[in-house]
């Protein structure tokens, strides 16, 4: 018997790519295909709160067993700013605009050191549980790369030679912040699930 997860989405492609990972023990949706049309606001403070805020909205709604992330880049110089704040930082949606408000404060700063972070929140029963993943590294000074999107032009991962935009989906995938904290939550799931 499958079980149905809610992956708090509208992102079809990353669906498909969980339920490859999950196998045949759930039917990974999206909220399209339980018809959640909400905006459902990111208000927390940290990942954790806000990846919190959309599962547990789905849980409450629809009673479903559920799981969010959020993400965003932290920079030690800049009090590791944008953080949550990652995806409007300059205000607005804009990933030039933010990418480049980053590198205008980093500007003749010597610390360049940064991360990625992701937070997924699984809501299952009456449970909560959280997973955590970092990709740490440096920025550059200027965008390299056309790869990706968000900050991936101006972070190198430590140990590599190019930034996030100058690697393949497959290369970034297997070092990136989110590919860390879904392989916690995958072995989760088939730990539980009695899945192997």
């Amino acid at each position: 018997m499958r079980k149905d997860l809610v992956f708090a989405t509208n992102n079809r492609h990353k669906a498909e790519e969980i339920q490859q990972l999950l196998g045949e023990g759930y039917r990974v949706l999206t909220l399209k295909d339980i018809g959640c049309d909400v905006d459902i606001p990111e208000t927390g403070a940290t990942f954790a709160e806000n990846a919190s805020l959309k599962s547990s909205y789905v849980k409450e709604h629809y009673q479903l067993d559920c799981f969010a992330d959020d993400s965003g880049l932290e920079v030690d110089a800049l009090g590791l700013e944008p953080g949550v704040y990652s995806a409007r930082y300059s205000g607005t949606r804009d990933d030039r605009q933010n990418l480049e408000l980053v590198l205008q404060r980093m500007q003749g700063e010597e610390t360049r050191s940064a991360r990625f972070r992701t937070v997924i929140s699984l809501r299952m029963g009456s449970e909560s549980y959280f997973f955590e993943g970092t990709a740490e590294g440096h920025l550059t000074e200027a965008p390299l790369g056309t790869e990706g999107f968000g900050y991936d032009p101006i972070f190198r991962p430590e140990g590599h030679e190019r930034t996030f935009a100058q690697m393949s989906m497959e290369e970034k995938n297997r070092i990136s912040h989110r590919a860390k904290a879904m392989a916690k939550l995958i072995a989760f799931l088939k730990e539980g699930a009695g899945i192997s």
